[in-house]
């Protein structure tokens, strides 16, 4: 965590009083993200489907000082999600940031791509984001800080991702639903944004995509910056997002990779 803390740019009591509830915390850029927010004096609630290791990641998020509730939950079940709901309102009294992060995606051509492996990377990451939406609105709505939803998308839902058609799709779709619930809940005080986030370092995402297939070095090739990113990368985007200097901002796309949309159309 020492590393984290030194990149922190932000007061140490930033978040402090306020309830963040992130999907597909128990490793990753979920659980970077939840750390950089315990640090910042947020509850915490942890979403993850795998009991070892959402309880290792609680352990270690409580070593920032925050209170952490760690709940086993998939979200592609609507009426787990409602329990969720319940039981962060009764351990904490109020929910006030929803990061929906939790994602699965698997390198594989389309024409290969079974219908189940279609459904089950649609379920999780577009109708998992729909599942925390729908049943966080009224608490979001109630919140004294004015409630923040955080996507966690992609910038390939305009380039499109070949080899991964099926997440591309699923995260246009969740791109969109962001921009609907922005217009739909602002009069809410409800703000709704995307986090696009490249290639970041120690995550399944990289070891499955690239390192797994040989393909590190070339996909670093293809970013302006020539490196992967941190997990505190986007864990200090969404801090942004949901403090007082996004105040202004919603139904927008907070694009953090190193410049990898843009030059990757050019290599």
């Amino acid at each position: 965590m020492k590393n984290t803390q030194d990149r922190l740019v932000f007061r140490p009591d930033l978040l402090k009083g306020r309830t963040a509830l992130i999907t597909g915390a128990s490793s990753g850029i979920g659980q970077g993200i939840a750390e950089v927010f315990g640090m910042l004096g947020a509850n915490l609630v942890i979403i993850g489907r795998d009991n070892e290791k959402l309880n290792q990641a609680a352990d270690e998020l409580r070593e920032t000082g925050a209170e952490v509730l760690a709940l086993s939950a998939d979200v592609r079940d609507y009426e787990s999600t409602q329990e969720v709901i319940k039981k962060t309102l009764e351990t904490f009294g109020a929910l006030d940031i929803l990061i929906n992060n939790a994602a699965g995606n698997f390198h594989c051509p389309f024409e290969q791509l079974s219908p189940n492996g279609w459904k089950a990377v649609v379920d999780i990451d577009l109708n998992g984001t729909f599942n925390y939406c729908h049943a966080a609105f009224a608490a979001l709505k109630q919140s004294d800080y004015g409630g923040r939803i955080i996507n966690i998308s992609l910038a390939q839902v305009i380039s499109g991702w070949p080899g991964s058609a099926h997440a591309a799709s699923a995260k246009a779709g969740v791109t969109t639903l962001t921009r609907s619930l922005a217009v739909e809940w602002g009069p809410y005080g409800i703000r709704v944004n995307n986090v696009l986030p490249g290639p970041i370092e120690n995550t399944e995402g990289v070891r499955r995509l690239y390192e797994a297939r040989g393909e590190a070095e070339k996909e670093k090739n293809r970013m302006a910056l020539g490196v992967f990113g941190e997990k505190d990368d986007i864990a200090q985007a969404c801090v942004f997002l949901v403090s007082s200097a996004g105040q202004f901002i919603t139904g927008s796309d907070l694009t953090v990779d190193g410049g990898r949309w843009l030059k990757r159309s050019w290599t």
